[in-house]
């Protein structure tokens, strides 16, 4: 009877706990802080690159007419998700290091959270359409101009923007539904689910289901559907005579590929990884990763590899020169 009564006195605290819980606190990078600063003028370096060099590519994408194609449609589409997808984290970040103080809302936690799924379920889907550009391109060449009009492209970014919305507004709520009573602290430098589940008491097992759910739909999903696009597109380069028609086909895929390895790679590892065999910094690290390093390489990768975007650079860079000139 004692313990009975014991374990609801129990119960009722943690409930209560839960329920008067109104904000957390994001550990970050408080861990060294002798690296405070640093770290902020290395994250605000990287956060000013990735907002610099994705503005010149959406730029450039709709002012040169050689740029006027599918492909570069989709690329400025995802350079301005990029610039979306690091402004849901970094800036919260650099507040953290240089105040020092993670506090933060379970309203703004949520909210951020829900932009962060949201983008990160966007990029699938938007890598996941400029595969299948690629694919009709070079497997399909005849027909591109068809399979590949305003229409199509509009419908496929469309898709991509909207269609994670309601899953993860429901998968938000889901997880801010959950009773935080073991602690407030988060460790981690963004409200994310890995470290937010850790902290709920009581049996997350659905939770965890639906996030694995979510996982394969958003990410497994348009990953096999790329990995079946570059099967037949390498298929189709290889039937290729041309030496030089065979480099100039996998040129105009390459960057592509190196950004889905490196981005599906990390956030497969964290959200498909269960969260007991994952350690708090290795989590850190993964998503440090694929929020901020890949979106700061990813237009280095597309400008440096394509001979176009150089060119619609230079040619952006002499109007600039002649502009300064006359300016004087």
């Amino acid at each position: 009877m004692v313990k009975f009564y014991e374990d609801e006195v129990l119960f009722k605290r943690e409930k209560l706990n839960a329920s008067t819980l109104m904000e957390f606190i994001l550990l970050g990078f408080s861990n060294v802080p002798h690296l405070q600063w640093v770290l902020f003028m290395v994250f605000l370096f990287m956060y000013m690159t990735i907002l610099l060099c994705n503005s010149i590519i959406i730029v450039l994408a709709k002012t040169d007419p050689a740029l006027q194609t599918p492909m570069y449609f989709f690329l400025s589409n995802f350079s301005f998700l990029e610039i979306c997808y690091v402004t849901a984290t970094i800036p919260r970040m650099l507040m953290d290091l240089y105040t020092l103080k993670g506090n933060i809302s379970v309203f703004a936690c949520a909210t951020q959270m829900y932009f962060v799924l949201t983008l990160g379920g966007t990029e699938c889907l938007l890598l996941a359409a400029m595969a299948y550009d690629r694919y009709v391109a070079i497997c399909h060449p005849l027909q591109y101009s068809l399979l590949m009009k305003n229409k199509v492209c509009l419908q496929l970014v469309a898709a991509s923007w909207i269609s994670g919305i309601p899953v993860e507004i429901g998968q938000t709520y889901q997880i801010f539904s959950l009773h935080f009573c073991a602690s407030n602290r988060i460790d981690h430098f963004f409200c994310d689910i890995p470290p937010l589940l850790k902290l709920a008491c009581g049996d997350t097992f659905m939770n965890t289901v639906a996030v694995y759910v979510v996982a394969v739909l958003f990410v497994m999903v348009p990953f096999l559907l790329i990995i079946v696009s570059y099967i037949k597109i390498i298929c189709n380069i290889m039937k290729l005579s041309s030496a030089k028609g065979m480099a100039k086909a996998f040129s105009t895929c390459s960057s592509h590929l190196i950004v889905v390895i490196l981005f599906y790679g990390t956030a497969s590892i964290t959200y498909l990884q269960p969260k007991q065999s994952q350690s708090e910094g290795m989590g850190k690290m993964l998503s440090l990763f694929y929020t901020i390093l890949i979106p700061a390489l990813n237009p280095i990768i597309y400008s440096l590899r394509n001979k176009d975007i150089m060119m619609a650079l230079r040619k952006l860079h002499s109007k600039l020169l002649i502009w300064w000139e006359n300016l004087k």
